[in-house]
C-alpha cells in the first residue's frame, strides 16, 4: 500500500526529530567524555612535551608510562590505594548491615511511634553534612580514634537516604508474602534473608556500589580527621602529590596519578551501570 501525504510527512518529521535528538546527545556524551580522554591522553605526554604544547594537541605521537611510574615512586600510591580500599570495604558492609535492618524495621515491623520516628529519621536528609562535621570531629578526637580506620570509618558507617530507598523497595512486596511467611511460622529474619533481599537485589546492589564510590571519592572527612600519612587516603593522596610529589607545574604526572585513581571506579559503574539504572528505577517505583 502506498502512503498517503500525511502519513509521509509524520514519518519524515519523525525522522528528523529522532535525528536531531541523536546528533543532541552524541555532542553532549562528546563534551562529557572530553575531559576523560583529556586526562588519560595527557598522562601519556611526557612533562617535555607537554610543555612544549604552545597549541594543546588532541594527540600523542610518543606515548611515554614514565608517568605512572612516578606516580607509585613520588609518593606511597600504593599504600594510599589500599588504604582506601580497606576503608571502602568496611565502611561498605557496616553501612549494609545497618541499611538493610533498619530498613526492614520501618516496612515491616510494627512498633509504637514508628512513623514519627521514621519522619525524624528522613528528616536528618534536610541537614547538610558539612553542618555535622565539627560535631563529629569533636567526638572522634574525644574517643582519641584520631588517624585511625575507626575514626574514618565509624561516621560514614550509615546513610538516610539508602535507608529510605531500601525502606521504599521492601514495602512495594506485597504484604500478603509476609503474613503467608507468618502462617508458615517463618521469623522475621528468616524472610528478610529468603524473601526480601533476594527480591531487592539490584536495589541492594544499587546502594553498595554507591556506596563504594562515596567512600573512594571521600575527601572532607579524611583530610580532616587524619594527618598520618599511614591512613592517608586516595583523596589525601591527591593533595600529597601535589604539595610533596611532583609539584603544581608536572601536570602528566598529576594526571597520571588521577587516572590511577579513577579506573577501578569507572570499571565499576561500567559493568554494574545496567544494574544501578534498574536499582534506582526500582526504588522510585511505587506499586
Amino acid at each position: 500500500m502506498r502512503m498517503n501525504n500525511k502519513e509521509r510527512s509524520a514519518r519524515i518529521k519523525n525522522g528528523v526529530g529522532k535525528s536531531a535528538t541523536y546528533a543532541f546527545l552524541t555532542l553532549w556524551a562528546l563534551l562529557v567524555l572530553f575531559p576523560f580522554y583529556w586526562m588519560i591522553l595527557t598522562s601519556f605526554k611526557s612533562y617535555s612535551a607537554y610543555n612544549a604544547e604552545y597549541i594543546p594537541k588532541l594527540f600523542t605521537l610518543s606515548p611515554t608510562v614514565q608517568n605512572y611510574i612516578d606516580a607509585f615512586t613520588a609518593v606511597p600510591l600504593g599504600q594510599y590505594l589500599f588504604n582506601t580500599l580497606i576503608f571502602t570495604l568496611i565502611t561498605t558492609a557496616i553501612m549494609l548491615v545497618v541499611t538493610v535492618f533498619a530498613a526492614f524495621a520501618f516496612a515491616r515491623l510494627d512498633f509504637k511511634g514508628k512513623n514519627l520516628v521514621f519522619v525524624l529519621f528522613l528528616s536528618l536528609m534536610m541537614i547538610p553534612s558539612e553542618l555535622v562535621i565539627i560535631t563529629n570531629f569533636v567526638t572522634i578526637t574525644n574517643l582519641d580514634l584520631r588517624n585511625t580506620f575507626a575514626g574514618l570509618i565509624l561516621p560514614s558507617a550509615t546513610s538516610v537516604f539508602y535507608i529510605y530507598l531500601l525502606k521504599e523497595n521492601f514495602a512495594q512486596v506485597p504484604d500478603e508474602m509476609y503474613y503467608a511467611a507468618k502462617v508458615d511460622n517463618t521469623s522475621d529474619l528468616k524472610y528478610l534473608f529468603k524473601v526480601l533481599i533476594p527480591i531487592c537485589k539490584p536495589t541492594i546492589i544499587t546502594i553498595t556500589i554507591l556506596k563504594i564510590i562515596e567512600c573512594w571519592n571521600s575527601y572532607v572527612w579524611p583530610r580532616l580527621i587524619t594527618d598520618d600519612s599511614a591512613y592517608f587516603l586516595v583523596s589525601n593522596g591527591i593533595q600529597e602529590i601535589r604539595e610533596n610529589g611532583f609539584g603544581r607545574e608536572n601536570i602528566p604526572a598529576m594526571m597520571a596519578a588521577v587516572v590511577s585513581i579513577s579506573v577501578p571506579l569507572i570499571v565499576l559503574f561500567l559493568i554494574f551501570r545496567k544494574k544501578i539504572m534498574a536499582g534506582v528505577a526500582r526504588g522510585g517505583t511505587k506499586g
